[in-house]
């Protein structure tokens, strides 16, 4: 009798293991599973990339050359985003005498700069030169050339005045084109022309010191999209 009861709590206890096996088995499996999910989210795993053609999309090239070199501003701007980045900068806020970052270092707003001056525009003067002649649009007492064009609002309210607005549904992917200029809250990009599984277009911007990479699957992920401009026709 004695031994028909150990052999029972013996069994009881073997069953008892087993089910602490299969349960943290469990937990391990799903905490894999956020954990995939998330690093996939967060492009620590990288996206594969789809060229437009591949949806049938042709690329929009603009008519404007403003800087004269041969190629147009939407392929210059995309080519401008590209060769900033590959300067591989590192994320950190600073002033700079003079406007644009020379030290290697840089934001999100820089991206834009960069990528613009690459065609021939000066967003330094040109977003200086509209708050004084509109400073009640963007709500700006003493202009400071040095900083303002390097403020997302600042450069929304710009954009939105003299550039061309388009639409802000990322999953209507033919009005999407490389080169054209991203803004969300608090967060601006240049739209790269490189595509996800869904043709929704990837986006060349610079967020933190821990990202990745320049170029990420991010449109539909990274929060609301206030805006969506083209530079010229």
């Amino acid at each position: 009798m004695v031994f028909d009861k150990r052999g029972r709590e013996g069994c009881i206890r073997e069953k008892r293991q087993r089910f602490r096996i299969r349960l943290y088995l469990l937990v391990a499996a799903v905490l894999l599973a956020v954990i995939i999910s998330l690093a996939y989210r967060w492009n620590v795993i990288p996206h594969r990339a789809y060229d437009s053609s591949f949806f049938g999309i042709d690329s929009f090239c603009s008519s404007q050359d403003r800087d004269g070199d041969g190629l147009d501003d939407q392929s210059d701007i995309l080519e401008g985003a590209r060769a900033y980045t590959d300067t591989k900068p590192a994320y950190k806020s600073r002033y700079y005498e003079g406007g644009y970052p020379d030290d290697g270092y840089g934001v999100c707003t820089d991206v834009v700069a960069f990528a613009l001056r690459a065609a021939g525009y000066d967003l330094m003067a040109l977003v200086d030169e509209d708050i004084r002649l509109c400073p009640q649009a963007y709500g700006i007492q003493e202009p400071d050339p040095n900083i303002d064009f390097r403020r997302v609002r600042n450069l929304q309210v710009y954009l939105e005045r003299t550039a061309i607005s388009l639409t802000t549904d990322p999953t209507d992917i033919r009005q999407w084109q490389g080169g054209d200029i991203v803004v969300f809250k608090r967060h601006i990009g240049i739209v790269s022309d490189q595509r996800n599984k869904k043709g929704i277009p990837f986006v060349i911007h610079h967020a933190n010191p821990f990202q990745p990479g320049y170029e990420e699957d991010i449109l539909e992920t990274w929060g609301e999209i206030v805006g969506h401009y083209r530079m010229s026709e």
